[in-house]
């Protein structure tokens, strides 16, 4: 755990945004948190809080919503340790990715309005916006986390990530958590990493992955400028990185909105269900099943997830039970 304290004057800024609408915010953190779990991405009903680093200073942003979904304004406040002194742009720059907040979906609305049962599932959840992690690092470290795991046991092992080698910072609420940046995981020793839960072959993608990013050998930013395909190939070239875990970077860390991570159990079984299949589907049967909702395949998946956190009460919790580690696949990445 990396402390926050500083020499330089703290900062604090106040910001108005208004995300194209429609825009729940309730509906969107959900999509980024997962789980009630989620000791990174927090959601109390109301506030969604998040510690990110602004100008290389860690601060805790919070954000709300005033005004219905066709209306929508969004009120940030910004605590940070350190002088932000480009906060204002970076922190819009931050959160118009990792919220969608200038994410036109109108002609999304259009194609699922001539089929009622995905505009059925559309209207249920209007508002929600395709989100993704600050930096295709977090999306990458997340989907490693989450191998051969539910996505609440690899939610566990990212906390206990966070408590040990992120920065943390005193707010009103409590002490906030950042996520780890590349060299905390040249930082940690591996019997750490395995002691916190995570298995060798996890630990060394962790360890790999930070020196690769650290040395410049691996380049994630270029992947912004390449094909889904080219992107996918290249992710995984990466140690521990298969099908499962490149589709779910290009979809949470790229936002494309075209990738529906068919390998992820849970959300292929979601899908299964909301079809009424009889039968089990494969990865091939649900691209087959998806291919007429193309280029918004992605984020049909982000309802899925949606789905489930309703169909299990979790949707309008800002609470959970820690639950102890599953070894239920959330994808099946070797």
């Amino acid at each position: 755990m990396r402390n926050s304290s500083t020499n330089a004057a703290p900062s604090s800024l106040t910001l108005e945004l208004r995300p194209t609408a429609p825009f729940r915010l309730d509906l969107t953190a959900w999509a980024l948190r997962r789980r009630p779990e989620n000791l990174i991405d927090r959601w109390d009903g109301e506030t969604y809080r998040r510690v990110l680093l602004v100008s290389g200073h860690p601060a805790e942003i919070r954000v709300s919503q005033h005004g219905p979904e066709q209306s929508p304004l969004l009120e940030v406040d910004l605590s940070a340790a350190g002088c932000v002194p480009h906060a204002r742009e970076e922190v819009t720059g931050l959160l118009r990715g990792m919220l969608g907040l200038q994410a036109d979906l109108k002609p999304f609305y259009r194609l699922v309005s001539h089929d009622r049962k995905l505009a059925c599932l559309a209207e249920k959840y209007r508002g929600l916006k395709p989100v993704r992690f600050p930096t295709v690092f977090e999306a990458l470290t997340n989907a490693i986390a989450c191998q051969q795991f539910t996505i609440t046991a690899g939610l566990q092992l990212l906390n206990r990530l966070a408590r040990l080698g992120s920065v943390v910072i005193d707010t009103a609420t409590g002490p906030a958590f950042g996520f780890p940046e590349p060299s905390d995981f040249l930082r940690i020793r591996p019997q750490t990493f395995r002691s916190l839960g995570f298995s060798g072959q996890k630990t060394r993608a962790f360890r790999d992955l930070g020196a690769g990013i650290l040395s410049g050998r691996t380049d994630l930013r270029r992947l912004m400028n390449l094909d889904n395909q080219v992107a996918k190939d290249y992710l995984q070239t990466l140690t521990g990185v298969g099908r499962w875990t490149a589709e779910y970077v290009l979809l949470r860390g790229l936002g494309r909105l075209d990738v529906f991570p068919g390998d992820d159990v849970g959300a292929r079984n979601g899908l299964t269900k909301w079809l009424q299949r009889r039968k089990p589907m494969d990865y091939e049967s649900v691209g087959r099943a998806l291919a007429p909702w193309q280029p918004y395949t992605g984020f049909i998946y982000f309802h899925m997830l949606l789905e489930s956190l309703d169909a299990s009460g979790r949707l309008h919790s800002s609470q959970g039970p820690v639950l102890p580690v599953s070894q239920k696949h959330a994808d099946l990445d070797s």
